[in-house]
């Protein structure tokens, strides 16, 4: 005859047992950011999980002592319950009590490892945030409870570590970081307004902490304006009226200088300096210093500001023109794109059938997959034309096909050696 008394002490240890598991999961999983930010609500569950993750140690000590005083029971009074089952079914030629310890060992193992394991981790962890708050009051009670414990424990965890495993304590490591703060951003989406404006702005704020965050591993050829767009003068060869001419066409306010090659950029000239009337170019050229393709972005942008600079020529490892980069394109690479006056081109981006579409080849290939999901290959470069040629490795003819990945690129235009239009079919 089963107690049953001993039964609901196996139940509720059980119960237990999976409580600890689980909050243990829901915190080491949780985004602390996000429990500091609604901290600042004031409310009690608020209070209590920010409490929480200032005392990760009392708290994952108080999960552990609970945890293990619910197996001690569930063990215990699991034995009273299996053992004359056991015996009675256990056949009379092994029927010893190493036999009956193994079979009791096996089934309670499992058992626990299947309610008081694997299921509550697997349920916790989906919403570990959700999982705290409606779980906090609770587990502030057993906090309460257990505090003398978990003193006494948290101590002598800080003793054996400091003294014996002579490994520094340190109580000051924050209690989020950068994951926190890319996962909290990525949840901002979930609390959109009820409109299509609030949602845009929403989606506007989204992307820009997410580029903050990028902006730190950012390197200036990730931002810089290719060499084959842009737009300088030869010294030797042209005139003022050339340079005037170069800035009406282009609308840029900036113009390179270069002596014989584009590889020997000299300084570039303002527009506003032909209101002067200079009598020759070396009047107005301005100085402008190099900076490697490797130099990150962040670097750049503290030099741009330190020596009041706004432009500088990007070169490759031979020493080569790769290209050039203006404090707006870094500054574009966290905000998006800046319009101006003379931001008026438009690259071409037209879907003429099913699955068909005639695209810029400048067009990037992170904008198209964020756009279309299309999952274009990402590598070395940064446009279409660029994975093209990364494939091709050389010019490829105009109606060449070229396979990327699952789809294929027809080369629609090519100018000056560069690759112009592309018709891209997307297979599914």
């Amino acid at each position: 005859m089963v107690d049953l008394s001993d039964l609901y002490i196996v139940l509720v240890a059980l119960l237990f047992s999976a409580f600890f598991s689980g909050m243990e999961i829901a915190f080491i999983s949780a985004n602390k950011l996000q429990i500091e930010v609604q901290a600042k609500d004031k409310n009690l569950i608020s209070r209590i999980l920010s409490n929480f993750v200032h005392n990760k140690d009392k708290f994952l000590s108080t999960t552990l002592i609970g945890n293990n005083i619910a197996l001690v029971l569930y063990g215990i009074f699991m034995a009273k319950l299996l053992v004359p089952v056991l015996e009675k079914i256990t056949p009379t030629a092994i029927n010893s009590p190493i036999v009956l310890l193994l079979e009791q060992t096996l089934l309670a193992t499992l058992l626990v490892l299947i309610t008081a394991e694997f299921l509550p981790k697997s349920l916790f962890i989906i919403n570990p945030n959700r999982v705290l708050r409606l779980l906090a009051i609770p587990m502030q009670i057993i906090y309460y409870i257990l505090y003398l414990a978990t003193l006494f424990i948290t101590f002598l965890s800080k003793w054996v570590i400091v003294n014996i495993l002579k490994m520094e304590y340190d109580d000051s490591k924050p209690v989020y970081g950068l994951t926190d703060l890319n996962n909290y951003i990525k949840n901002i989406s979930n609390i959109g307004g009820d409109d299509d404006l609030g949602d845009a702005i929403v989606d506007i704020d989204e992307q820009i902490f997410s580029n903050a965050l990028e902006f730190k591993s950012l390197r200036v050829r990730d931002c810089m304006i290719p060499r084959t767009e842009i737009s300088a003068i030869d010294l030797n060869e042209d005139s003022l009226d050339d340079l005037r001419n170069t800035f009406i066409d282009s609308g840029h306010t900036k113009i390179l200088v270069y002596k014989d090659s584009i590889d020997d950029i000299i300084g570039y000239c303002h527009a506003i300096q032909l209101f002067k009337k200079p009598g020759t170019i070396e009047e107005i050229i301005k100085e402008i210093f190099l900076v490697p393709e490797t130099m990150m972005a962040r670097d750049l942008m503290l030099k741009f500001i330190s020596e009041h600079k706004s432009l500088a020529v990007v070169v490759d490892e031979y020493g080569g023109t790769s290209g050039l980069v203006s404090i707006e394109d870094i500054i574009e690479e966290i905000i998006g794109e800046i319009e101006d006056e003379h931001d008026t081109e438009v690259l071409l981006e037209e879907n003429v059938s099913k699955n068909c579409y005639h695209l810029s080849a400048r067009l990037e290939i992170d904008y198209l997959n964020e756009e279309y999901n299309w999952n274009l290959p990402i590598g070395e470069y940064e446009t279409l034309g660029g994975l093209i040629l990364s494939i091709t490795e050389n010019i490829p003819e105009e109606n060449e096909v070229v396979q990327l990945g699952k789809h294929q690129a027809k080369i629609l235009s090519i100018e000056d050696y560069r690759i112009n239009s592309v018709e891209l079919l997307i297979t599914a």
